[in-house]
Order: structure tokens, then sequence, then C-alpha cells
């Protein structure tokens, strides 16, 4: 027989969550923020339990993300950015290497981190996906926080 194991609801632990924002793009990532904010506190976190930290650049993000995931007292980190195609193959190298370093402190740590970068073609594509026309990518990423947090305690040991 299989066990199905859901996070879609289910108590939340009480810990802190850190939200990791770059302030380049800030028209964008400052409403990946504020929707991701909005979604935890209506989950019923504080907002004393919600620490939010601006950092320059979606370069950054790991370092910073790091740094919360290691203390106790979090028990995971939402980072946002947003990081768009120029003329130069820049923005390929930040993703890439934004996005494996993220992944690794989630498994590293063993405590949740969700991709809220933007890795978008166009200024255009990013306002769509900050609360535009697609959604905002800040509450799909406390969403599956959220879910997550649900989700751990209820796992076989």
């Amino acid at each position: 027989m299989s066990l199905s194991i859901c996070g879609q609801n289910g108590e939340l632990p009480e810990t802190q969550i850190a939200i990791v924002v770059s302030r380049y793009n800030e028209s964008i990532t400052g409403k990946l923020s504020v929707a991701a904010e909005q979604t935890l506190l209506d989950a019923g976190f504080t907002p004393e339990s919600i620490t939010v930290a601006h950092v320059p650049g979606a370069w950054e993000l790991p370092l910073i993300t790091a740094h919360f995931l290691r203390q106790p007292k979090f028990g995971a980190v939402i980072a946002l950015g947003a990081v768009i195609r120029g003329e130069t193959t820049h923005d390929e190298h930040i993703n890439r290497a934004v996005s494996l370093a993220l992944m690794n402190l989630g498994l590293e740590t063993g405590k949740p981190v969700a991709f809220g970068l933007l890795t978008c073609n166009t200024v255009e594509q990013a306002i769509h996906r900050s609360g535009g026309n697609v959604g905002n990518k800040g509450v799909e990423s406390a969403d599956a926080i959220l879910e997550v947090l649900r989700l751990q305690p209820k796992l076989p040991a």
C-alpha cells in the first residue's frame, strides 16, 4: 500500500521566516516582497516572526539566505529578486549561480528555500510576474514555503 502525504493543509510550525530581497530592479522586487510578506501574515505568521533583509542584487541572495538558514530560530527563507536579460550573457551566469547556490543551501540545511528569482527576458515579463497578468511570484514563493513547512513534520522518519 502506498502512502500519500500532502502539505497543502495542516498546522504550521512555530518558526521565523526570512525574506531576502534584492534591491536591484526594486520596482519589481518590492512588489514581490510585499506580496510574500502579506501571504505569510494571512497564513497566521506575526510581523515579529518575519524578517525582511534587503541585499544589493541577486548575486548576494545566497550569502544572506545562508546566514538565516544557519540560525536555529529560522525555519525557512524566501529569496526574491529579478534578473532581466541584457545585451550580454551576464544574466545567465547570475541566474545559474544563484539558483544552484540556493538549492544547495536548502539541501545542506534541511530547511526550505523558496526560489523567487525572476529570470526574465524583458522588463514587461517581470512586471507581469510581480502582480501583473501572470500573478505574483512573491505569493507563489510564500505559498510554496508554507506547503513545505506543513509537509516536513508529516514525512516518515
